[in-house]
């Protein structure tokens, strides 16, 4: 029988819950960055007062403020200053080009960016800068600090102290943050998740997964993806672990180097990721994480290998989720943990599968729960959003569900083709080409074809890759030849989002364009 979840556990606004933590897990050290200069509840709180009231002192209650910084204390200090003072925060994706950033902001109406100058000197993000300010106030948080004086210090001792005093009173169906959703398949959209969305989910993990919280979470995603926003900032706080903010999670060689430093427990990050780390690491690198989670993309067998390999005492989990659902949905968890699955849905999750056509085992997902977005930004009315019908929500995921409810995922509803009449699995297809050249990666989209539909081409980080290959693969364990793709392109790297996700859409362009 599946968990259910009280809601008496996020029936709550975010600083409420924040402040909440330091009353439940007392006033120990709960944040840090690569700056080295730990938080503790309180120092966040009382940050988080002061700059939030010289954010509020330039904008209006209610209204939505972007932020453009990396994972870092900063970030999470500013997160919470604009909520203790009733602002929404916007979490802009600085790596999605100037285009999907302007149009983000338009679209949310956002007014006022939050950023920072050492973040844009060190990113060379001058030109991003430069088409913002043609859209939107930039604000510099460098400045902003340098105008907090003694008045301002005590009112965050104030602050500190009696906290519910002095926070804005907000609801827990009030936005609790707008972000915009990868744009892997095209057009990113706006997603707008209420404070009660975000604490429910961190509940729903911690639920699930027994946290312990003198463990240390390292954080190295960014936090303009909901995985980062969530798993590796809110999660935390919330639940009383440290949580280690690292701004970029393309330094590999840098975040398994700090691992041991700061005695990371548990880490969460993508498969590619993941799979960049343990190459680089030293056995010793890991030798303080108990356990690493992959969200945002499948965790290939070959990542599971290598972590085999270097890191017996590193369990490897993987889990699912949707920037709609705040976002995990389902993960496998210590003791219990089914390779080849994300897991089983967490507490307070209902769902149901939609038959699809030519699809024989398990169908489309859809669920319901406390997590589930309150909606989409319109573009006709920035500040409302459109409400999820009925509550139920279209992952657009086909998967299959077992007698034990661990989740097996079968490939996005876009991610099938229909070939000769028949439904094929471009994830399947990716997972056969990764069985044949385990250390390479490879990505599948499919293009127009006059006599079948649709044909497949591979997209291979492989030399000397060759249908050939492929074909005996499926001769050999049983796969018929339709799904073997017939043309391949070689390329010295699979491009990927500033998530960690397969960038699809540009790998379209390329496959269309050969």
């Amino acid at each position: 029988m599946r968990q259910s979840l009280d809601p008496k556990l996020y029936n709550s606004s975010l600083i409420d819950a924040l402040i909440d933590a330091r009353a439940k897990y007392g006033d120990k050290e709960i944040l840090e960055d690569q700056d080295r200069n730990p938080l503790t509840y309180t120092g966040l709180i009382r940050a988080a007062f002061v700059l939030g009231r010289k954010i509020a002192g330039m904008t209006d209650k209610g209204e939505r403020v972007a932020i453009l910084l990396p994972s870092s204390m900063g970030t999470v200090v500013t997160f919470f200053g604009l909520h203790a003072h009733g602002r929404v925060p916007v979490m802009l994706n600085f790596t999605a080009g100037e285009a999907n950033v302007k149009a983000a902001i338009k679209a949310s109406g956002v007014k006022k960016v939050l950023t920072a100058k050492r973040f844009i000197e060190q990113a060379a993000l001058d030109k991003l800068i430069e088409a913002i300010g043609t859209v939107a106030d930039v604000v510099w948080l460098d400045d902003v600090r340098k105008t907090i004086g003694f008045q301002d210090k005590l009112y965050g001792l104030s602050a500190g102290l009696a906290p519910k005093r002095f926070a804005v009173k907000t609801q827990p169906d009030d936005p609790g943050v707008v972000l915009f959703t990868s744009g892997s398949f095209g057009v990113p959209k706006g997603v707008v998740l209420s404070q009660k969305n975000l604490i429910a989910n961190a509940r729903q993990v911690g639920t699930h997964i027994a946290l312990d919280p003198s463990w240390v979470m390292f954080n190295p995603l960014p936090t303009f993806h909901c995985f980062g926003l969530t798993a590796g900032a809110i999660l935390p706080l919330l639940e009383g672990l440290k949580g280690f903010q690292y701004p970029s999670p393309l330094h590999a060689k840098q975040i398994t180097d700090l691992l041991p430093q700061v005695g990371a427990t548990l880490l969460f990050a993508t498969d590619t990721f993941l799979n960049q780390y343990a190459r680089v690491a030293e056995p010793g690198d890991f030798a303080t994480v108990k356990f690493a989670v992959g969200g945002a993309e499948k965790v290939r067998d070959e990542t599971r290998a290598l972590f085999e390999a270097k890191f017996g005492n590193v369990e490897l989990l993987e889990g699912y989720g949707a920037s709609e659902a705040a976002p995990v949905i389902a993960v496998n968890k210590p003791g219990e943990n089914h390779p080849g699955t994300v897991g089983q849905l967490l507490p307070g999750i209902d769902y149901r599968l939609e038959p699809v056509e030519g699809v024989d085992a398990g169908g489309r997902l859809v669920i319901k729960g406390p997590n589930v977005m309150s909606g989409y930004v319109t573009n006709g009315e920035p500040l409302q959003w459109e409400p999820v019908e009925n509550g139920w929500l279209d992952t657009g995921d086909i998967v299959d569900v077992d007698a034990e409810g661990f989740v097996t995922i079968r490939g996005r509803a876009k991610r099938f083709a229909k070939i000769g009449g028949e439904m094929v699995s471009l994830t399947a297809v990716e997972g056969m080409a990764g069985a044949v050249w385990p250390d390479n990666r490879h990505a599948v989209v499919a293009i127009p074809d006059n006599r079948k539909g649709e044909k497949l081409v591979l997209i291979t980080e492989r030399d000397g890759a060759e249908t050939s290959e492929l074909s005996a693969w499926a001769k050999a364990n049983g796969a018929p030849e339709l799904v073997v793709p017939k043309k391949i392109i070689k390329v010295d790297e699979i491009p990927v989002l500033g998530s960690g996700k397969t960038d699809y859409v540009s790998l379209q362009k390329l496959a269309e364009a050969a």
